[in-house]
């Protein structure tokens, strides 16, 4: 064998040229056949520079216009509403104030806690007191000076009213100017110094069923600025709220923190405000009612002129699906009516000769079909004024004149308590209660080598609360100024205006004897008038 490789070589070697391209021939051969090899192999792939058209994006296309007109020129007058309510808890220990709907609870709240048990143990407070209930809500701006229409219940027993304008985050304290429980409208009102877009309320009694309408408000507390469509699906529903509640009844989707945001039709007009919906969850399943512009027109006025809304009465009691039953018309000589069930003593009706049993066919020459065809003519009628009424006694027609009354002196109980809080933050305490870091309980607690004022209570619903102080805070600075005492804090707040920013420097004991240092800010509320 090695004689046969010694010959092999030495023939090579002699005949270089042939090896070479003997060699040469053989790698050649090689590189077709992986060439041909790898091209079925991967026959699957496109090769570059095939005939295929790159995709492009399109032009925009402008479907339709509508809707979105409508939005830019109503959603800038809608607001969102925080309200708070301080509820006082016995026997349940101060914890973080219960949220309302919609309203994401904060992150550090879990984190907190534990210090706060901490506070309450070392510096002797009772396991009770008062916590911030808060609820959110929508409401409408419909004056440029920034007067705003939302339902009552968004701020009804509230201690602070708060609105935050749209594409805003700062947000600026309201006033109450008068609620009315009857139709669950309020109107409230913030200064922001300048003039604010307001929207434009149209006729409600325009509006037919199959209209389209959109609904815009802030669901859920923080979607702020959302709408919905849909269409107006029922009108005059009653038998839902209260009664001087006829509602529009829509399937454009409303859920909790709509309350008060308007129902707008297509002209862009505001022909409701939200206030209810009906649903066996949480949010919307497509039945939702906004009461029509024409009575929250008629509320709105008399609110800003009285603070309260003042409604007629002759004094007559009746339950409409009795009242209205045919059968018991057809036996009383009635084509049709309301039969009337009480007539209260010394009322309008009793001086001018009603009497229980009588049907009412007719209030100033229209016809009385349904309890709302009876009442709103007389609630609308200034009191002192007279209305004109048919009615039918064994099977007669009589006709008298009445002066109308005030209802709330005919129905004492049935008046809403309409008082309002006119509790709010001041603009020196901010809601705080501090202390010097000498007292003993401060030593106690370990606050003995720090310098600063201790946090010793926050007041629920407060500025302080607002921008997040806890108990056990210790501020350091206030407005870059060093506070050592309680002395100097008060310095440095006595003499802030309303509307100024303040920066609290303050130092939070996150666990132990480790300390965070937390900056915490905003501006200095205006005091209620």
């Amino acid at each position: 064998m090695g004689m046969q490789l010694r010959e092999f070589a030495a023939w090579a070697q002699n005949r270089k040229i042939l090896a070479t391209l003997l060699v040469t021939v053989t790698l050649a051969i090689g590189i077709v056949i992986g060439t041909v090899a790898s091209g079925r192999v991967g026959a699957s792939h496109p090769a570059a520079g095939t005939d295929a058209t790159p995709l492009a994006i399109p032009d925009p296309v402008q479907l339709s216009s509508a809707f979105a007109s409508i939005v830019s020129k109503v959603q800038p007058a809608v607001v969102n509403i925080s309200t708070t309510q301080v509820i006082e808890h016995r026997g349940q220990g101060k914890s973080m104030p219960p949220r309302g709907h919609g309203q994401m609870p904060p992150q550090d709240d879990q984190d907190q806690q534990p210090f706060q048990d901490f506070f309450n143990r070392f510096f002797d407070f009772p396991d009770q007191g008062p916590t911030a209930e808060r609820s959110l809500g929508s409401g409408v701006i419909v004056d440029k000076k920034g007067y705003i229409l939302t339902n009552n219940h968004v701020v009804d027993q509230a201690t602070k009213v708060q609105v935050t304008l749209n594409g805003e985050q700062m947000p600026y304290t309201a006033k109450v100017i008068g609620t009315d429980e009857e139709t669950d409208l309020a109107v409230i009102k913030i200064e922001v110094g300048h003039d604010l877009p307001a929207a434009k309320l149209g006729n409600s009694d325009s509006v037919q069923v199959g209209d389209w309408a959109l609904a815009i408000g802030n669901p859920f507390g923080f979607l702020q600025g959302s709408v919905t469509a849909g269409i107006i699906s029922a009108k005059d529903r009653g038998n839902v709220g209260q009664q001087f509640q006829r509602f529009l009844q829509t399937d454009a989707a409303i859920n909790p923190g709509n309350s008060g945001g308007p129902l707008v039709n297509m002209s862009g007009q505001v022909v409701g405000i939200n206030t209810a919906i009906i649903t066996g969850g949480h949010g919307n399943e497509g039945v939702g009612f906004a009461l029509p512009s024409n009575t929250a027109i008629g509320v709105y006025n008399q609110l800003i002129a009285n603070g309260k809304v003042t409604r007629g009465s002759i004094g007559v009691s009746f339950t409409e699906t009795q009242g209205s039953n045919p059968i018991v018309l057809k036996e009383l000589g009635a084509p049709y009516g309301i039969v009337l069930q009480r007539v209260e003593a010394g009322s309008p009706a009793e001086k001018a000769g009603l009497q229980s049993g009588d049907v009412i066919t007719s209030v100033n020459g229209k016809p009385v079909h349904t309890g709302s065809d009876l009442v709103n003519p007389i609630a609308s009628t200034t009191v002192g004024n007279s209305i004109h009424v048919t009615y039918i006694r064994d099977k007669k027609e009589h006709e008298a004149s009445l002066t109308v009354a005030d209802r709330t002196k005919i129905f004492p109980d049935r008046t809403a308590n309409g008082a309002n809080s006119d509790n709010g933050p001041t603009p020196v305490e901010f809601g705080l209660r501090v202390e010097d870091l000498g007292t003993d309980r401060a030593r106690r607690a370990g606050f003995e080598n720090m310098k600063g004022v201790l946090v010793t209570e926050v007041d629920p619903a407060s500025f302080a609360e607002d921008i997040g102080f806890v108990r056990g805070d210790v501020i350091t600075e206030v407005n870059h100024t060093t506070v050592s005492s309680v002395a100097d804090y008060r310095h440095v707040v006595s003499g802030m205006k309303p509307g100024q920013d303040v920066l609290f420097k303050i130092r939070r004991r996150t666990g132990g004897d480790q300390f965070d240092t937390v900056y915490l800010a905003g501006a200095v509320p205006a005091p209620e008038k």
